[in-house]
């Protein structure tokens, strides 16, 4: 496997990073969520690495689902780094670390009967490939954000001021944060699935079933982007709909995979 080494060193530096950031929430001192910043760097700099290797053996980002699925884990850690440099957002970190280790490692140790890429993409297929890899990878840190908004508004409403409160961000900020990050993804998703009717359309078969349940997700997140505007939704009613918004993309692209395995 290209950049197994690289490979190896991602997963065990965002292990122990996730590892520091959840001992953090149970106990740890504040001190450890600097060590934990400090290893997820290194993991982020590591799968970077691994990444250019693979790209160096003809296996690039946008190739198949497999090469997609380890670059979002990469953009997904490097969204939560750039957001962390202005919030507090540990626990955060607690979430994206160890999901980060699930998808890199799915990405490189499932089976992969067909080589590593995918033949025809053409310009159209690359373009909808990395723009809808960006995209979710903003939706999955949205996503965790609105978790932890959950997480820390039940803390408040049963006067559980546990950690996740106590050195958390303000339900605002939360608040705010994924709206942001919703801001910044839905329109990148909507160029790729723009990208993606025009490229399946150019293939012999047309969509796939699974398109459908690609727009679940885009109208998930245009349903909150308007009913925030218009309605005034925030909090747990925004938190709910990202959350559900990005579950769909997320079985998207189990379904891509799951094919590709079974291919």
């Amino acid at each position: 496997m290209p950049g197994a080494a690289w490979f190896w060193a991602a997963i065990a530096l965002y292990g122990v990073a996730g590892g520091l950031y959840l001992g953090f929430l149970v106990g740890l001192k504040e001190s450890a969520t600097r060590a934990a910043r400090a290893a997820l760097v290194l993991g982020f700099a590591a799968h970077a690495c691994e990444i250019g290797a693979r790209g160096l053996a003809g296996l690039h980002p946008v190739t198949s689902v497999r090469e997609a699925l380890g670059l979002l884990a990469w953009l997904t850690v490097g969204a939560y780094l750039a957001a962390g440099l202005y919030w507090k957002l540990h626990a955060v970190g607690a979430f994206v670390a160890p999901a980060a280790v699930a998808i890199l490692s799915t990405a490189r140790l499932s089976p992969d009967p067909g080589g590593g890429g995918t033949e025809g993409l053409g310009v159209l297929g690359r373009v909808h490939i990395s723009l809808a890899t960006a995209g979710v990878a903003i939706f999955a840190l949205a996503a965790a954000l609105a978790v932890l908004y959950l997480v820390q508004e039940r803390q408040l409403k049963h006067k559980h001021l546990g950690r996740v409160v106590r050195k958390g961000a303000a339900l605002e900020t939360l608040d705010t944060l994924v709206h942001r990050c919703v801001q910044v993804g839905f329109p990148i998703f909507t160029v790729a699935m723009v990208t993606g009717a025009l490229w399946s359309a150019r293939r012999a078969g047309g969509l796939r079933p699974e398109y459908s349940l690609s727009m679940v997700a885009w109208a998930a997140f245009a349903a909150l982007l308007v009913a925030r505007m218009t309605a005034g939704w925030r909090g747990r009613k925004a938190a709910l709909m990202t959350i559900v918004g990005f579950a769909s993309a997320a079985v998207v692209l189990g379904i891509y995979l799951a094919r590709h395995v079974g291919a």
